[in-house]
């Protein structure tokens, strides 16, 4: 990946890094209320999935599918939600959501329901020691 890369200053602010992936750097969204992560192609200037070559395409949906099954397997929800919004953050990244029917907002999307309320420092090195525990992609 070009050396130029820079993270959006909000997905920076809002998230902490885990991985970087072939195509993406994979990020958790700091909101304890939800398994929020995000995967962030490491591609200047795409801003949907469409600007993405072919081969970058396929590559994100390997690295989507491997992000999913993680949640799957670690946090067992009753429902994974995906989505590309964008709309307050421009660079292209594709949001991995696991929804409880126990969770605060569910069944209603989790943007703006609720204020986020971060992780403490023991809560995120948990997260990470099960990250790193995982297999890779």
């Amino acid at each position: 990946m070009p050396d130029s890369f820079q993270l959006h200053p909000q997905l920076a602010a809002d998230s902490v890094f885990l991985a970087d992936w072939p195509l993406c750097q994979v990020r958790l969204i700091n909101d304890q209320q939800y398994p929020w992560f995000i995967l962030v192609p490491r591609c200047e200037g795409a801003r949907d999935v469409i600007d993405l070559t072919e081969a970058e395409q396929l590559q994100l949906w390997a690295e989507s599918r491997a992000l999913s099954l993680y949640l799957r397997q670690d946090y067992h929800p009753d429902k994974l939600n995906l989505a590309a919004l964008g709309n307050m953050v421009p660079q292209l990244h594709l949001h991995h959501i696991a929804r409880f029917v126990q969770d605060p907002s569910w069944p209603a999307p989790v943007w703006g329901k609720y204020p986020a309320k971060a992780y403490s420092a023991l809560q995120l090195t948990e997260i990470q020691r099960r990250w790193s525990a995982r297999s890779s992609v």
